[in-house]
Formats: structure tokens, C-alpha cells, sequence
């Protein structure tokens, strides 16, 4: 069984999220977790906690909810479980991926614009469970990917062939080129870069991570698909 966690705030790409997740399953049977998080009420009353917890959505978000109910209703073998959470810690959000067996947690462009310290502190937390992670494209978001382009970490000794392999058993896309990280040197290396995608018809970028301490940070910083505009899916150095 394949699950996939998507964090929302019920924006329209979470219907992008839920196609993907649909396409990554590979029909088997798959169950797909969309999360929303608040805050816990600040108050000592079970009364007040209890009404406060009772947060209405709004017309545009039940839209989209109803859109993504349709698309499992009309797919073989998936299901959909709608998860409120009030309150985040790293043992939290640990337990939600266990308890709910996920393989892949599926991050929209909106849910990482998101500006409530809850809602950065949750990509952050996922960033740090090894459980891959697929931050999807403002610009490009196809329903299946096909053509994957590695972007190597000069500091990681993990060898492409091994990447593959991982690919081969839990996804439907291969790897066709490879790159060095480029993260300090972008600029000169976007023509290269773009060339690269374009020849081999690329669709889908690869790299690996590391933990890393949660920090909040006033200026974001813009990350490898926001640059390229791809989906980039990460790979948690460990798990490969």
C-alpha cells in the first residue's frame, strides 16, 4: 500500500497534488492524507476549546475539497482521508507519517507561501523525516513525470546508480542526465541547465538532503524548482 501526505490550506493546486498522487500510486491501493494544521485553542475550557476547534471552510476551499473527492471517487484503489490537526511538535508530525504508513509527502507552491509560523514549521518538519518529499511547480506540473535530471551534492557520497535503483522501485521515472549542485553559482550555470532540460525533455528534477535544525527565517530562500520550474523531488540522503 502506497500513501501520500499532503499538507493544505485547500488552495486550488492542492487538486494538482491529489492528480500526482493518484499517478504515483501505479494503481495499487493507495490512501491519500490531506492535512490541514492549526494552532491549539489557548484556553483552559473544554467549552471554548471545543468551539474554537470548529474552524468552517470557506466556499473556495470546499470547492476544492469536493474537486479532490471526485477525482478518488472516480479512481480504482485510492481513498481519501481528510486529518485536522491542532498543535505541531516534531514527535507529532513523526507519529502522522508512521501512523499513516506514508512512502511520499507531496508539497504545493501555496502550502510554502504560507505565512503562519504553524505552516513553515511543518515544511520544515517534513524536510526532516526520510520519507521522500515532492515539491511540486508553479509552472510545471505534469500528471505523470518520465525524465528525471539528478542534481548531484558534491558533500554526499551517494552514487546515481543507487538513485536509480530507488527510483526504479517507488516511482515511474528514470534519471537521463546528471548535474553538480548549483545552488552558489546559478546564474552561470542557467544556460547549461536549461539546455540540458530542453534536449532531453525533462520534467522532473532529483536531489538529496540532510536534517537540518528548524529555523524561522524572515527572507525565505528560493528554492531549485522555484528557480528551473520544475517539480523536484527530494530524497532524504539516508533512505537511499
Amino acid at each position: 500500500m502506497k500513501n501520500f501526505l499532503i499538507p493544505t490550506t485547500l488552495k486550488d493546486d492542492t487538486i494538482s497534488a491529489v492528480k500526482s498522487a493518484v499517478n504515483q500510486s501505479k494503481n495499487t491501493d493507495s490512501e491519500i492524507i490531506l492535512v490541514l494544521v492549526s494552532e491549539a485553542p489557548d484556553t483552559f475550557s473544554s467549552s471554548n476549546f471545543l468551539r474554537e476547534m470548529r474552524s468552517s471552510l470557506t466556499k473556495s476551499q470546499e470547492e476544492v475539497l469536493e474537486t479532490c473527492r471526485y477525482i478518488i471517487d472516480h479512481t480504482p484503489n485510492c481513498k481519501l482521508k481528510v486529518h485536522n490537526q491542532y498543535g505541531l511538535s516534531s514527535p507529532i508530525f513523526k507519529r502522522i507519517i508512521e501512523v499513516f504508513s506514508v512512502k511520499l509527502v507531496i508539497l504545493t507552491p501555496s502550502y510554502k507561501q504560507e505565512t503562519k509560523k504553524i505552516h513553515q514549521y511543518l515544511v520544515q518538519l517534513a524536510g526532516n523525516q526520510k520519507c521522500p518529499i515532492l515539491h511540486l511547480s508553479t509552472e510545471i506540473n505534469k500528471d505523470v513525470f518520465k525524465k528525471a535530471l539528478y542534481i548531484e551534492n558534491s558533500d554526499v557520497n551517494i552514487h546515481i546508480k543507487d538513485v536509480q535503483q530507488f527510483l526504479s522501485e517507488n516511482f515511474s521515472f528514470e534519471i537521463v542526465s546528471q548535474t553538480a549542485s548549483f545552488e552558489d553559482n546559478f546564474e552561470n550555470a542557467e544556460p547549461f541547465l536549461s539546455e540540458a532540460i530542453t534536449k532531453h525533455n525533462i520534467d522532473m528534477l532529483v536531489e538529496t538532503r540532510k536534517g537540518e535544525k528548524i529555523k524561522f527565517k524572515k527572507v525565505k530562500k528560493e528554492n531549485i524548482n522555484e528557480k528551473l520550474g520544475l517539480p523536484v523531488l527530494s530524497l532524504y540522503e539516508e533512505l537511499v
